[in-house]
């Protein structure tokens, strides 16, 4: 079957040769098109446009093929790219078989339609084959065409060496992917509904935007390509009128004909594969299968015993409609891929044409022409095939979807797609490795093309150097037994009938004196002359009595004379068979197994690299790719491996992240949310080891854990969450390396009973949010900037600690009155026990303790003997904060600073503010609320800093002090505002997911990532500047980072109100991680306050806001001591509850 009249005869396709040998053609490269810029050397091709906006919602679409065996094999190739989110989830998918071998592109057009509508007619509850459910549905029909010597599963499956970022799961791109791109996404959108008809076997390229009015279309349209008229007179061209209606089609036309063609741009309108059929005019062509002899066309005319026909698309059915045909030239003529044919075959197909004439004339045939687009077709020429792969114009080798060892062997326009390379393999100029595992040394030089080896064929390699030479191996199918065949040809060879008698690069004389070879061992004696050919030559040996085939069994045509004859005695002794006599016998599906092992083989091994080298690349869509087709549990033990291996306390957390997203993806969106409790008691056992620093044993536990919960999707999700758990162990243990910068010095002890008094500002961060945020913060490194900010006046956040006579823990926590304080006496060491959950009364005082180094929660000695022996009593110690709860200006972290510094006092030692920064670090880790180290760096320290964490451990922050200009402190003053939005902020869940991103290594969030520690040296320099509209400025894009970093964090009923405040500011954010809380801005005219409120009051639906003054603190974090208080028990026992 011939989807598209290219290469239609001998002729034709040496004349196409010559003349791409001569000169290049001026039209786009279709394939080169695609690369979005020249990759670095080493880099994969970057796909350029496959991540189009919504296309056509396809109802059917159909792959026409020519062998039965493979109609299962495309089935699943289709289905898979439906699991892909390539195609539609709602779109009926059909592999269907052609009526017989040499049907034609029309023929299997016509067969193609008639499926469709009839499973679409049964899909509708109809009984017989009904043209009306054609009038709601557009179908896309893809025939995959003839044969194809350098690829086994035909140009369709021909894989390119492009890669699309974009794709939400990892994959090969062969012609097809491109193909359904273009036509979902470029050609496709906006037609109304019909039948799309796209060959296979061509190279396209399409402007996002072709610009295709379907403005009072009717008929048959089709779509056509620039081309040079050299080009064109070996090709077929459409000839039009200014409207575009075509009037004639020519194929390898004169001189004269084809200048009719030439449109204003100096170029022809060449025939490409694509047809669009109106519905009307479908109807019209389906109505033929009911009526001899084209019912012949179809498998149920096959099927009632019609004499098989053979019919062209474009110069059968598409030619009819030509305004300029006339009746009698065309039920005459014959399509010029039948060439002269069997006298009684010409009146069987005068019938044919006769009818089409009756059914199709008076439908229009117009012509969209895509100035800018490329179409180039497959030719059997390997020079022609090499150089489509290689793209001369990029001076670096391809690397795609491949791991190489030494890539720096790789000379310059060469290609590897799909391959693992071991070792020394070279590979030179103009070459193509596609679907090889080698291992080297092995020597490929320039001009070949290599495919399907595996490991155990490297050895036939070793010691050969290769030139322009096509090595490939097949899968076949021997008597229901499965078997490995590999052939030899030149890149100069003939793939055609008539071509060039040579082979190897040689005449055919000069191949049998070279090798001892002679034309019987070829061909049988009564096989004439003229079918002599490459393709007919008996070379390629498939069965060895002895032993099993490897590359050597043709490679020994090379070198025939190392071996004495051997070679050539046991190539004599082997079952060969011609190239056209293994087609038949080809397994397709054992091909696309071989490659999809290889391609996991290879996706593994990257997925190891990218780990161990921390590179930021999102492993996502290569998760999708393993769980959707089966390959899971090579991938998890590929990640348990890296987890347990590691020497870095980060690349074991992200590949127990990666393990948790395999395990998300395995629950397909089902048995609930990713974020939850970690803590079942079945998991304690592995997470114990990893807290102990165990690394190997923790991993090995999780995984013999883990095969219990693979079994349904609620199962998984929860295995998620606790790897979740696991990693956010090995987090905790990089961030306390912060201890190292935690140091006290000794003071004398304050006398029972004295408070020690602790009082902190609030904090606005101004940019950088987010990336302070372990392990981004040592990761990537962080930069944020802060301020240190008094709330209508007051410093809102405090702490006091007091010695207690009683051996005990007095614990209060609330606002700085003591009616609404929540009181809590710790006893024992078993009421500290729930220091680490965050939500436990008094858990993060109890912490506070614990990180103080007051109480030893594990020690075997009890708790009021600890206390007794070191401080001769207890501590009470309060903490308060007048800001509402989820506030996101910083609280938490502040409030930990400041519990901390009046314990660390009230026990007779001084903490410097830096090392309080780092204290908070490990309080907030030993709290398990991680969080990063922006809140304390602002609120503990005075004014405008900038906090900064290098890309290391131990974590480490250092901070430096921003100078403004005299009397900008008091602009600033003049101009923030803080609005409280009446939301409650649900950090936790926010940083949840900010992490989860943030180890999936989502391209925009790290662009993003790196955005934010980029913007906040700016933003120092803009306070530097004394520059307000530019704070402002640089206020309204941090808000758009943070809502990149964590989407969903602006609730409507704040948007609404930022959208309100808008006009009045420079700029504005919500506070800290966002989702609620407080909202600032900075106002263009100074002491707004009442002019916001008044503002605000007018908008309904906005809640319990309200509008407060803020000033930059100077001071930071106070400490006093005041004098003795006569009530050392406080409340007393008998009024605190006991946890």
């Amino acid at each position: 079957m011939l989807a598209a009249p290219a290469a239609a005869s001998t002729r034709a396709e040496s004349c196409r040769r010559r003349h791409h040998r001569r000169r290049r053609l001026p039209r786009p490269d279709p394939l080169a098109s695609r690369l979005s810029c020249p990759p670095a050397s080493g880099s994969p091709s970057i796909l350029a446009r496959m991540d189009q906006p919504k296309g056509v919602n396809w109802t059917v679409i159909i792959l026409t093929c020519q062998y039965k065996d493979s109609v299962q094999v495309f089935q699943r190739e289709l289905e898979v790219r439906q699991k892909r989110e390539q195609i539609p989830a709602g779109t009926m998918l059909l592999a269907v078989e052609d009526p017989q071998t040499r049907v034609g592109s029309g023929g299997a057009t016509l067969n193609a339609l008639l499926v469709a509508a009839e499973h679409l007619s049964a899909r509708a509850g109809f009984t017989v084959v009904t043209s009306d459910v054609l009038h709601s549905a557009w179908i896309l029909i893809l025939h995959m065409g003839r044969d194809f010597p350098f690829d086994d599963c035909g140009r369709a499956f021909t894989c390119l060496p492009v890669e699309n970022p974009q794709a939400p799961v990892e994959a090969l791109v062969c012609n097809l992917d491109c193909l359904l791109d273009i036509m979902t996404h470029r050609l496709g959108p906006g037609s109304p509904p019909g039948v799309w008809v796209c060959s296979t076997d061509m190279l396209l390229s399409v402007p996002p935007n072709p610009g295709i009015s379907w403005d009072g279309f009717r008929g048959t349209r089709v779509i056509a390509f620039p081309g040079s008229l050299a080009y064109a007179l070996n090709h077929g061209v459409y000839l039009t009128d200014s409207q575009g209606v075509v009037l004639d089609i020519y194929y390898q036309g004169t001189k004269a004909e084809i200048q009719r063609c030439v449109r204003p741009d100096g170029l022809v309108p060449l025939v490409s594969g694509v047809v669009f059929f109106s519905v009307e005019t479908a109807e019209h062509l389906l109505a033929t299968h009911v009526s001899p002899p084209l019912d012949a066309c179809t498998y149920m005319g096959l099927d009632s015993g019609a004499q098989p026909v053979q019919l062209s698309l474009f110069f059968d059915i598409l030619l009819c409609m030509a305004r300029n045909m006339s009746r009698e030239n065309f039920v005459a003529g014959r399509p010029p891929e039948m060439g002269q044919g069997d006298p009684d075959v010409a009146r069987y197909l005068k019938g044919a044409r006769a009818q089409l004439w009756r059914e199709l004339r008076d439908q229009p045939l117009t012509m969209v022409y895509v100035p800018d687009g490329g179409y180039s077709y497959m030719t059997t020429d390997a020079t022609e095939f090499l150089h489509r792969l290689t793209m001369p114009g990029v001076a670096v080798a391809q690397i795609v979807h491949s791991q190489v060892e030494e890539p720096q062997l790789l000379e310059a326009t060469c290609s590897v797609v799909s391959c693992l390379l071991e070792g020394p393999v070279h590979l030179g100029p103009r070459s193509v490795l596609q679907h090889c595992h080698l291992r080297g040394p092995i020597h490929i030089g320039a001009g070949c093309f290599v495919s399907g080896l595996d490991t155990a064929h490297s050895e036939a390699l070793h010691g050969l150097e290769l030139h322009d030479l096509i090595l490939q191996g097949h899968h076949i199918r021997l008597h229901g037994s499965q078997s490995r065949v590999f052939t030899l040809a030149g890149r100069l060879d003939s793939w055609e009938r008539q071509g060039a008698g040579m082979y190897l690069n040689m005449s055919w004389n000069e191949f049998f004196k070279k090798t001892g070879i002679r034309d019987w061992d070829l061909w049988d004696p009564d096989t004439p002359l003229s079918d002599r050919c490459l393709l007919s030559a008996r070379l390629f040996p498939v069965l060895h009595p002895t032993r099993a085939l490897g590359p050597q069994d043709v490679l020994w045509m090379l070198h025939p004379h190392k071996d004495r004859g051997e070679a050539l005695r046991a190539w004599r002794a082997s079952w060969r068979l011609s190239w056209e006599q293994l087609q038949p016998r080809l397994d397709r599906a054992a091909t696309l197994d071989f490659r999809r092992d290889l391609f996991f083989r290879q996706a593994l091994q990257k997925a190891r690299h990218v780990l161990e080298a921390r590179q930021d690349l999102c492993l996502h869509p290569l998760i999708r790719a393993a769980v959707g087709e089966g390959c899971s549990g090579p991938l998890l033990a590929t990640l348990d491996k890296v987890a347990a291996g590691a020497e870095d306390p980060g690349v074991a957390a992200r590949a127990l992240a990666c393990v948790a997203d395999v395990l998300g993806c395995m629950a397909e969106g089902q048995g609930g949310l990713r974020s939850g409790p970690a803590a079942n008691p079945e998991w304690i056992q592995p997470f114990s080891y990893l807290e102990r620093g165990d690394l190997m044993r923790g991993v090995e536990a999780l995984a013999q854990e883990r095969e219990k919960w693979l079994t349904r999707p609620a199962l998984l999700v929860r295995a998620a969450r606790h790897y979740e758990g696991a990693e956010q162990i090995l987090i905790r243990q990089a961030v306390m390396t912060a201890r190292h910068f935690v140091s006290t010095q000794p003071v004398e002890l304050p006398a029972p009973g004295q408070w020690v008094v602790t009082e902190c500002p609030a904090r606005v961060d101004f940019s950088g949010g987010w990336s302070d945020t372990p392990p981004i913060a040592y990761e990537l490194g962080g930069a944020v900037l802060g301020l240190a900010v008094r709330v209508d006046g007051r410093r809102p956040i405090g702490a006091k600690a007091r010695r207690i006579l009683e051996p005990e823990l007095w614990l209060a926590v609330g606002p700085r009155q003591d009616e609404m304080t929540v009181k809590i006496v710790c006893r024992s060491l078993d009421d500290l026990q729930d220091y680490c959950q965050p939500h436990a009364p008094g858990a993060l005082l109890k912490a506070a303790f614990i990180c103080a180094d007051i109480v030893h929660v594990n020690s075997e000695v009890p708790l009021h003997e600890q206390l007794l022996r070191s401080f001769n009593g207890g501590f009470e110690l309060h903490t308060w904060s007048e800001l509402p709860h989820g506030s996101g200006l910083g609280t938490s972290s502040i409030l930990a600073g400041a519990a901390l510094a009046a314990l660390q006092r009230a026990a007779g030692r001084t903490v410097g503010t830096e090392a309080l920064i780092h204290a908070v670090l490990h309080l907030e880790q030993v709290l398990t609320t991680g969080g990063g180290w922006q809140d304390q760096v602002s609120g503990l320290m005075p004014g405008i800093k900038v906090g900064r964490s290098r890309a290391q451990l131990p974590l480490k922050v250092e901070v430096e002090e921003i100078t403004v200009p005299e009397n900008f402190v008091q602009r600033i003053n003049d101009h923030l505002l803080l609005v409280y939005t009446g939301k409650t902020r649900l950090a936790r869940n926010l940083l949840q997911d900010v992490l989860r991103n943030w180890y999936a290594r989502l391209p925009v969030v790290v662009q993003n990532a790196r955005r934010l520690v980029r913007q906040t040296e700016k933003c120092a320099e803009a306070f530097r500047q004394g520059n307000l509209a530019l704070l402002g400025q640089y206020l309204t894009s941090y808000w758009e980072q943070k809502k990149l970093m964590a989407p969903g964090c602006e609730p409507l009923a704040v948007h609404r109100m930022m959208d309100v405040l808008a006009p009045y500011a420079f700029g504005q954010s919500l506070a800290g991680a966002g989702g609620g809380g407080f909202l600032y801005l900075l106002t263009k005219e100074p002491r707004q306050k009442e002019v916001l409120e008044a503002v605000l009051a007018k908008v309904e639906g906005l809640g319990n806001y309200s509008v407060h003054l803020v000033q930059v603190d100077t001071q930071g974090l106070s400490l006093q001591l005041l004098g003795h208080d006569a009530h050392l028990c406080g409340a007393g026992p008998s009024e605190v509850g006991n946890t």
